[in-house]
Parts: structure tokens; C-alpha cells; sequence
């Protein structure tokens, strides 16, 4: 890799006032919550809701003006494909992006109101930019890379650059990883300045090829997952060869860690952020030893999540914390019986969101019935509070293991 601090600092020319300077803010409540100082980049405010665009714009600026006329073609899961596809409309240059088939909707309507030709191939990343890379010389299109390229490299790098004049305190930065076009050019900028700065990045358990070439590891990889934007089987060369040069760690999050990262961001800071996205804090709460004391700089890449997949994390983080459970009482079956118990639940300052009444498909004897309810409370606490109640009550509750379960499935390695 050529980047050098100079190229990112020539990017940061080329994308100003066409690019968000996002801000970068200190998050008091979690750096009580973790120990140590936490700064939050807010990328997921720049106008395609992720910071993709920093370096599509700074390789569509560099074209010839031959390569402008004829086009260009890109793969993407979504952001890369936002940024590309803006900002080549921006700059009357026609676009064509291969999408995977299951990339969420939003992401694709959105790319094609930015006005390019959006084509669904593969069944995730990796295949569709196999696709576009055979497709691109027969259509004379430009391919434009959404990692491994020197400007697209040099124009993430310049959210360092925003965080350091911001917050010069930070020792630490940590982003995701995917490809490793951000976590590049991120250290090549933010090295450049602070030569003792520590790069961090985060990976899924379902996608860890970076990490797994840290530690000498054969990499395993799921069918999906929700960090989406991340879920690369082939990272690029640049962060592969220079991994000790660029990033002093790699730290893994499960599943479960990224959903309760996005319900935290929600409740917090008041943001929206996709799983790709969410995995920086997510690795921050699941590793504070790690950050204690540390000035940290987390760097929020997006929040183009789906949102029926946002308000389905947003239910189970509630179930997770306690705060809507499901539980089941026995009644005898008479009149007044289920009115006493919903009355009782009512006086716990439990607030009823659903009711089954179950009096056929149950071992229970005849004239014995089951409900099920899903209430709201106010937490663990609280859950324990109704269930000793119900119980003095003589009710029999049996509070169903998916409230209490917790969602990590397996040890990170």
C-alpha cells in the first residue's frame, strides 16, 4: 500500500463541502458504563447514512474524463453502493452496482433512487463482487473497488483526521472490519499524527478472517449475519499483508453482542446504527477491561439497518433486559378467575401486551386452564416481584427461560 498521511490529507481536500464532517461528540454515559473515555464519529449522519462515501468520492474525482463518460461498477451490501451511486449522479457519471440477492431492501431502493442500475447476484458479498469484477471489462465500466484501492483507502481515513482535531486526547481508535479499506486508511492517518495511537478493529465470530490471520486460525464463517456490512470472507490484500504495521488488535463480538450494541445506541445516544456498525461499542462492552482508563474514539460507520430488523433487535433487547417477558399461570377454569389475575398484574404495575388462553392443547386437568402473557415491566427486578406475587397468589407462574436468556451462544475465542 502507497497511502500515505499526505494522500489522506490531499482527500480530505477533495471531499470538503462535499461531504458531512460528521460529529464527533464525548458519550459521558458510557464512558461511566465502561471506564474509560469514550468518543462516538457519527458517520451514520452523512447523507447516505454511511461513511462509504468519504472514499467513492474520492476515487470517482480522480477518473479520466474517457473513464467518466463510459461508467463505473461497484459491489456492495449497500453503503459502498450509496456512496458510489450518489455521488456519480452528483458527478453525471453513470453507475451500475451488483448487490447481493438478501441485501436488505432499504439498501437497495436507496441505491436506486440515487439513480444507478442496481443488479441483484450472489448469495452474499464475496460472489457479487466476482460478478461485477467479470462484468465490468465486458461493459467498459470502471470497477471501482469498495476496499482495496489507494483513494478509496486515503478518503475513509479522513474520519481520522476529523476525530484527532476534535479529540486529540484519543489514544485509541475502533472501527470495524470488513474488507479493511476504513481500518487502513484510518491508521495510516491517524499513525501519521500520533505515532503511539493503538488501532482496534472488530469482526464478527461469523466473519473473522482478519482475526483468524492475526492468530494463525483457519477461519469458520456462518451463513450471515447481522453486521452484514462486514461479512467478508476475503479481506484486502492491504490490511492482510500489513496487519502488525496497521492495527494492534482484533477483537471478535458475537450475535447477540451487536443487538444489544444497537438497543444501547437507540437508548443512549439517541442513534440508529446497523450491525456493521455496532459492533465498535459492542466490543467496547464486552471487553471495558481492555479500554479501562483509555481515551477512546469509536468510530459509527452507518444506520442503514432494515427497519423491521431494528424494531425486532429492539423487542428482544427489551426481553433480554427484562422489560417484556413472557410468562404462563394456571387457573381454575370459572368466571372471574382470569379478571383476578390480570387485576393482580395490573396492582404490580405490570402492563399486559398480550393474552393466550390455552384450555385444549394442555396437559394440565380438565377444568384447569393455562394463559400465557406478555407484560412490560420495568426489569429483572421487577419480573421477580410479579412472580413471587402470582405465586403467593397460588397461581403457579412459570416464566419462560427466553426472558432470561442471554444471547451469546458460544465463548469468544
Amino acid at each position: 500500500m502507497s497511502v500515505t498521511l499526505k494522500d489522506v490529507q490531499a482527500a480530505a481536500q477533495v471531499i470538503a463541502g462535499h461531504v458531512v464532517e460528521t460529529p464527533c461528540l464525548h458519550s459521558r454515559t458510557l464512558s461511566e458504563l465502561v471506564g474509560a473515555e469514550v468518543w462516538i464519529k457519527f458517520e451514520n449522519l452523512q447523507f447516505t447514512g454511511s461513511f462509504k462515501e468519504r472514499g467513492a468520492l474520492v476515487k470517482l474525482a480522480s477518473l479520466t474524463d474517457e473513464q467518466r463518460r463510459k461508467g463505473v461498477i461497484a459491489a456492495s451490501a449497500g453503503n459502498h453502493a450509496q456512496g458510489v451511486a450518489y455521488h456519480a449522479k452528483r458527478l453525471g457519471i453513470p453507475a451500475v452496482i451488483v448487490m447481493p440477492r438478501y441485501t436488505p431492501s432499504v439498501k437497495v431502493e436507496r441505491t436506486r433512487d440515487f439513480g444507478a442500475e442496481v443488479l441483484l447476484a450472489g448469495e452474499g458479498f464475496d460472489e457479487a463482487k466476482t460478478h461485477a469484477i467479470e462484468l465490468a471489462p465486458s461493459l467498459g465500466l470502471e470497477f471501482v473497488h469498495p476496499y482495496e484501492d489507494d483513494k478509496i483507502i486515503a478518503g475513509q481515513g479522513t474520519i481520522a483526521l476529523e476525530m484527532l482535531a476534535v479529540a486529540p486526547k484519543l489514544d485509541t481508535l475502533v472501527a470495524p472490519i470488513g474488507g479493511g479499506g476504513l481500518i487502513s486508511g484510518l491508521a495510516v492517518a491517524a499513525k501519521g499524527l500520533n505515532p503511539g495511537i493503538q488501532v482496534v478493529g472488530v469482526q464478527s465470530c461469523r466473519f473473522p478472517a482478519v482475526y483468524c490471520a492475526f492468530t494463525g486460525r483457519v477461519p469458520e464463517f456462518g451463513a450471515s449475519s447481522i453486521a452484514d456490512g462486514i461479512a467478508v470472507r476475503e479481506p484486502g490484500r492491504v490490511v492482510l499483508d500489513r496487519k502488525r504495521a496497521l492495527v494492534d488488535e482484533v477483537l471478535l463480538v458475537e450475535e447477540g453482542d451487536i443487538e444489544q450494541a444497537i438497543v444501547m445506541l437507540v437508548e443512549i445516544e439517541k442513534t440508529v446504527a446497523e450491525g456493521a456498525a455496532a459492533v465498535v461499542l459492542a466490543a467496547l462492552v464486552r471487553n471495558p477491561q481492555r479500554f479501562e482508563t483509555h481515551h477512546v474514539g469509536l468510530v459509527l460507520t452507518g444506520g442503514n439497518i432494515d427497519p423491521l430488523t431494528l424494531a425486532f433487535i429492539m423487542e428482544r433487547g427489551l426481553a433480554r433486559s427484562g422489560r417484556l417477558v413472557r410468562l404462563t399461570v394456571e387457573l381454575r377454569d370459572l368466571p372471574g378467575t382470569l379478571a383476578e389475575v390480570t387485576g393482580r398484574l395490573a396492582a404490580l404495575g405490570a402492563n399486559i401486551e398480550e393474552v393466550h388462553h390455552q384450555r385444549t392443547f394442555t396437559p394440565l386437568p380438565v377444568q384447569t386452564t393455562e394463559v400465557e402473557f406478555v407484560v412490560q415491566t420495568r426489569g429483572h427486578e421487577h419480573v421477580r416481584e410479579v412472580v413471587t406475587a402470582l405465586q403467593a397468589a397460588g397461581f403457579n407462574p412459570r416464566l419462560h427461560d427466553g426472558a432470561r436468556d442471554n444471547p451469546r451462544t458460544k465463548p469468544v475465542p
